[in-house]
């Protein structure tokens, strides 16, 4: 006999993901928590992996002091979502007991998850009210800047592109030459 379908689904909240995690539910799972549902993360190769390398030298060089820079590392994203964006971009303070829960700045480099970041993600960071969010776009070679989020998106977008350079709103004092991060 077949069972009728599934009209709904429970999702999976931030506190219990992170319990989970803490009784080693999910080892070697390359996975986050993205509205409640486990969502794959995409394999991440060579100008991936540079970028963030990159974003991130330059990020704790010039914010020492004023932010932290955390790369690849969990943002407590409302009840239901912890992301793990590229680069975050916080307010200084002890992180050792709890995920931080605000941004001045998130960044997310795509080169198969360009869909993800343009979508879910983007539709997450606007509802926590993260002011500035980048997509690093790999395949284009260009920077993608969010700006003024308002409910579940952002009101603005940008586009810097090689030889052009991104301020970051923040700390006006930082930037980012698209050129020195994807050649």
């Amino acid at each position: 006999m077949e069972s009728p379908p599934i009209e709904r689904f429970r999702p999976l909240r931030r506190v219990e993901y992170d319990k989970l995690i803490e009784l080693g539910a999910f080892q070697n799972e390359k996975i986050e928590l993205l509205e409640g549902m486990l969502v794959p993360m995409s394999p991440i190769g060579p100008p991936h992996n540079s970028a963030v390398q990159k974003l991130t030298e330059l990020f704790v060089l010039a914010l020492h002091g004023r932010a932290s820079v955390r790369p690849q590392l969990s943002f407590a994203a409302l009840e239901l979502s912890e992301p793990e964006p590229d680069i975050a971009i916080v307010p200084s303070g002890d992180y050792d007991t709890d995920h931080p829960e605000r941004a001045y700045l998130i960044i997310e480099v795509a080169e198969s998850s360009l869909s993800i970041d343009r979508g879910v993600k983007k539709r997450l960071y606007a509802r926590c009210g993260v002011p500035e969010y980048w997509i690093v776009n790999v395949a284009d070679r260009v920077i993608e800047v969010y700006t003024e989020p308002a409910d579940d998106t952002y009101v603005k977008v940008d586009r810097y592109e090689r030889g052009q350079s991104v301020r970051f709103i923040q700390f006006a004092d930082v930037e980012v030459r698209v050129g020195d991060v994807m050649k």
